[in-house]
């Protein structure tokens, strides 16, 4: 198979970019205690988030409470607003670009590869969160979740990030950690490309169909222009 050389990248937030689950574990948990339940160790975030704050809190919340999530009225809503509270209280406070992602956005400018950020997370809160982490490097569209706009794994928004680029399916590649991110590049006929230092297993990123796996986010240096990287091969397109 040749190999693609591609001019874009569309890449998820959490787990991907930035290590968040600190920050969102603390928060949730914070409102889990204001309602008398215990809190949930950081590591089963994991698998509570990437999919919406509304999903987090369903998740999150112990099961003999999804009947009180299904039939009292406004309840979901209110715990959803108070874990907004609760995040714009500690986004900042322990979150951080994963090692080397810095350098490989930089690096990646420096190439010309137009970039965006497509995120499940409030669109206030990807914004501000982008800005304030990442805000040296050149973002071409910065998108999160908005009200009348299906999320991930809808592709529409992944569709918006081409049309805002510039960009067509077959030069752009799609980078996440999780299988919502696997199931939305399919959708939008785009080239997977699953990390596994995210939030995620290689097992999920498989199962859901990723192209393309890398260790380290130097690696993703290899499907764009300018030459491999000594040490590290380049992958065949799928």
């Amino acid at each position: 198979m040749s190999h693609v050389l591609r001019t874009a990248v569309i890449f998820d937030l959490d787990g991907t970019l930035l290590d968040t689950l600190a920050d969102l574990a603390d928060s949730m948990n914070a409102v889990l205690e204001g309602l008398g339940l215990p809190p949930h160790p950081v590591d089963a975030y994991r698998t509570h988030v990437g999919d919406g704050i509304a999903s987090l809190v369903r998740r999150a919340l112990p099961p003999d409470w999804h009947d009180r999530v299904h039939h009292e009225p406004g309840f979901l809503e209110r715990c959803v607003d108070s874990m907004r509270a609760a995040y714009e209280l500690r986004w900042a406070t322990k979150t951080a670009p994963y090692p080397g992602i810095t350098e490989l956005l930089r690096e990646l400018d420096t190439r010309g590869v137009r970039m965006a950020v497509l995120s499940n997370k409030p669109d206030v809160f990807t914004a501000k969160i982008v800005a304030h982490f990442l805000g040296s490097v050149r973002f071409r569209a910065v998108i999160g979740a908005r009200e009348g706009v299906p999320r991930k794994p809808d592709p529409a928004g992944a569709r918006e990030a081409l049309r805002i680029m510039g960009a067509g399916e077959d030069e752009t590649l799609y980078v996440g950690d999780s299988s919502t991110d696997m199931d939305t590049a399919r959708g939008a006929g785009l080239v997977s490309v699953g990390v596994l230092w995210g939030f995620r297993s290689k097992e999920e990123l498989l199962e859901h169909g990723a192209h393309h796996l890398v260790e380290r986010p130097r690696e993703l240096l290899r499907f764009f222009p300018r030459g491999p990287d000594p040490g590290v091969p380049l992958p065949a397109s799928p």
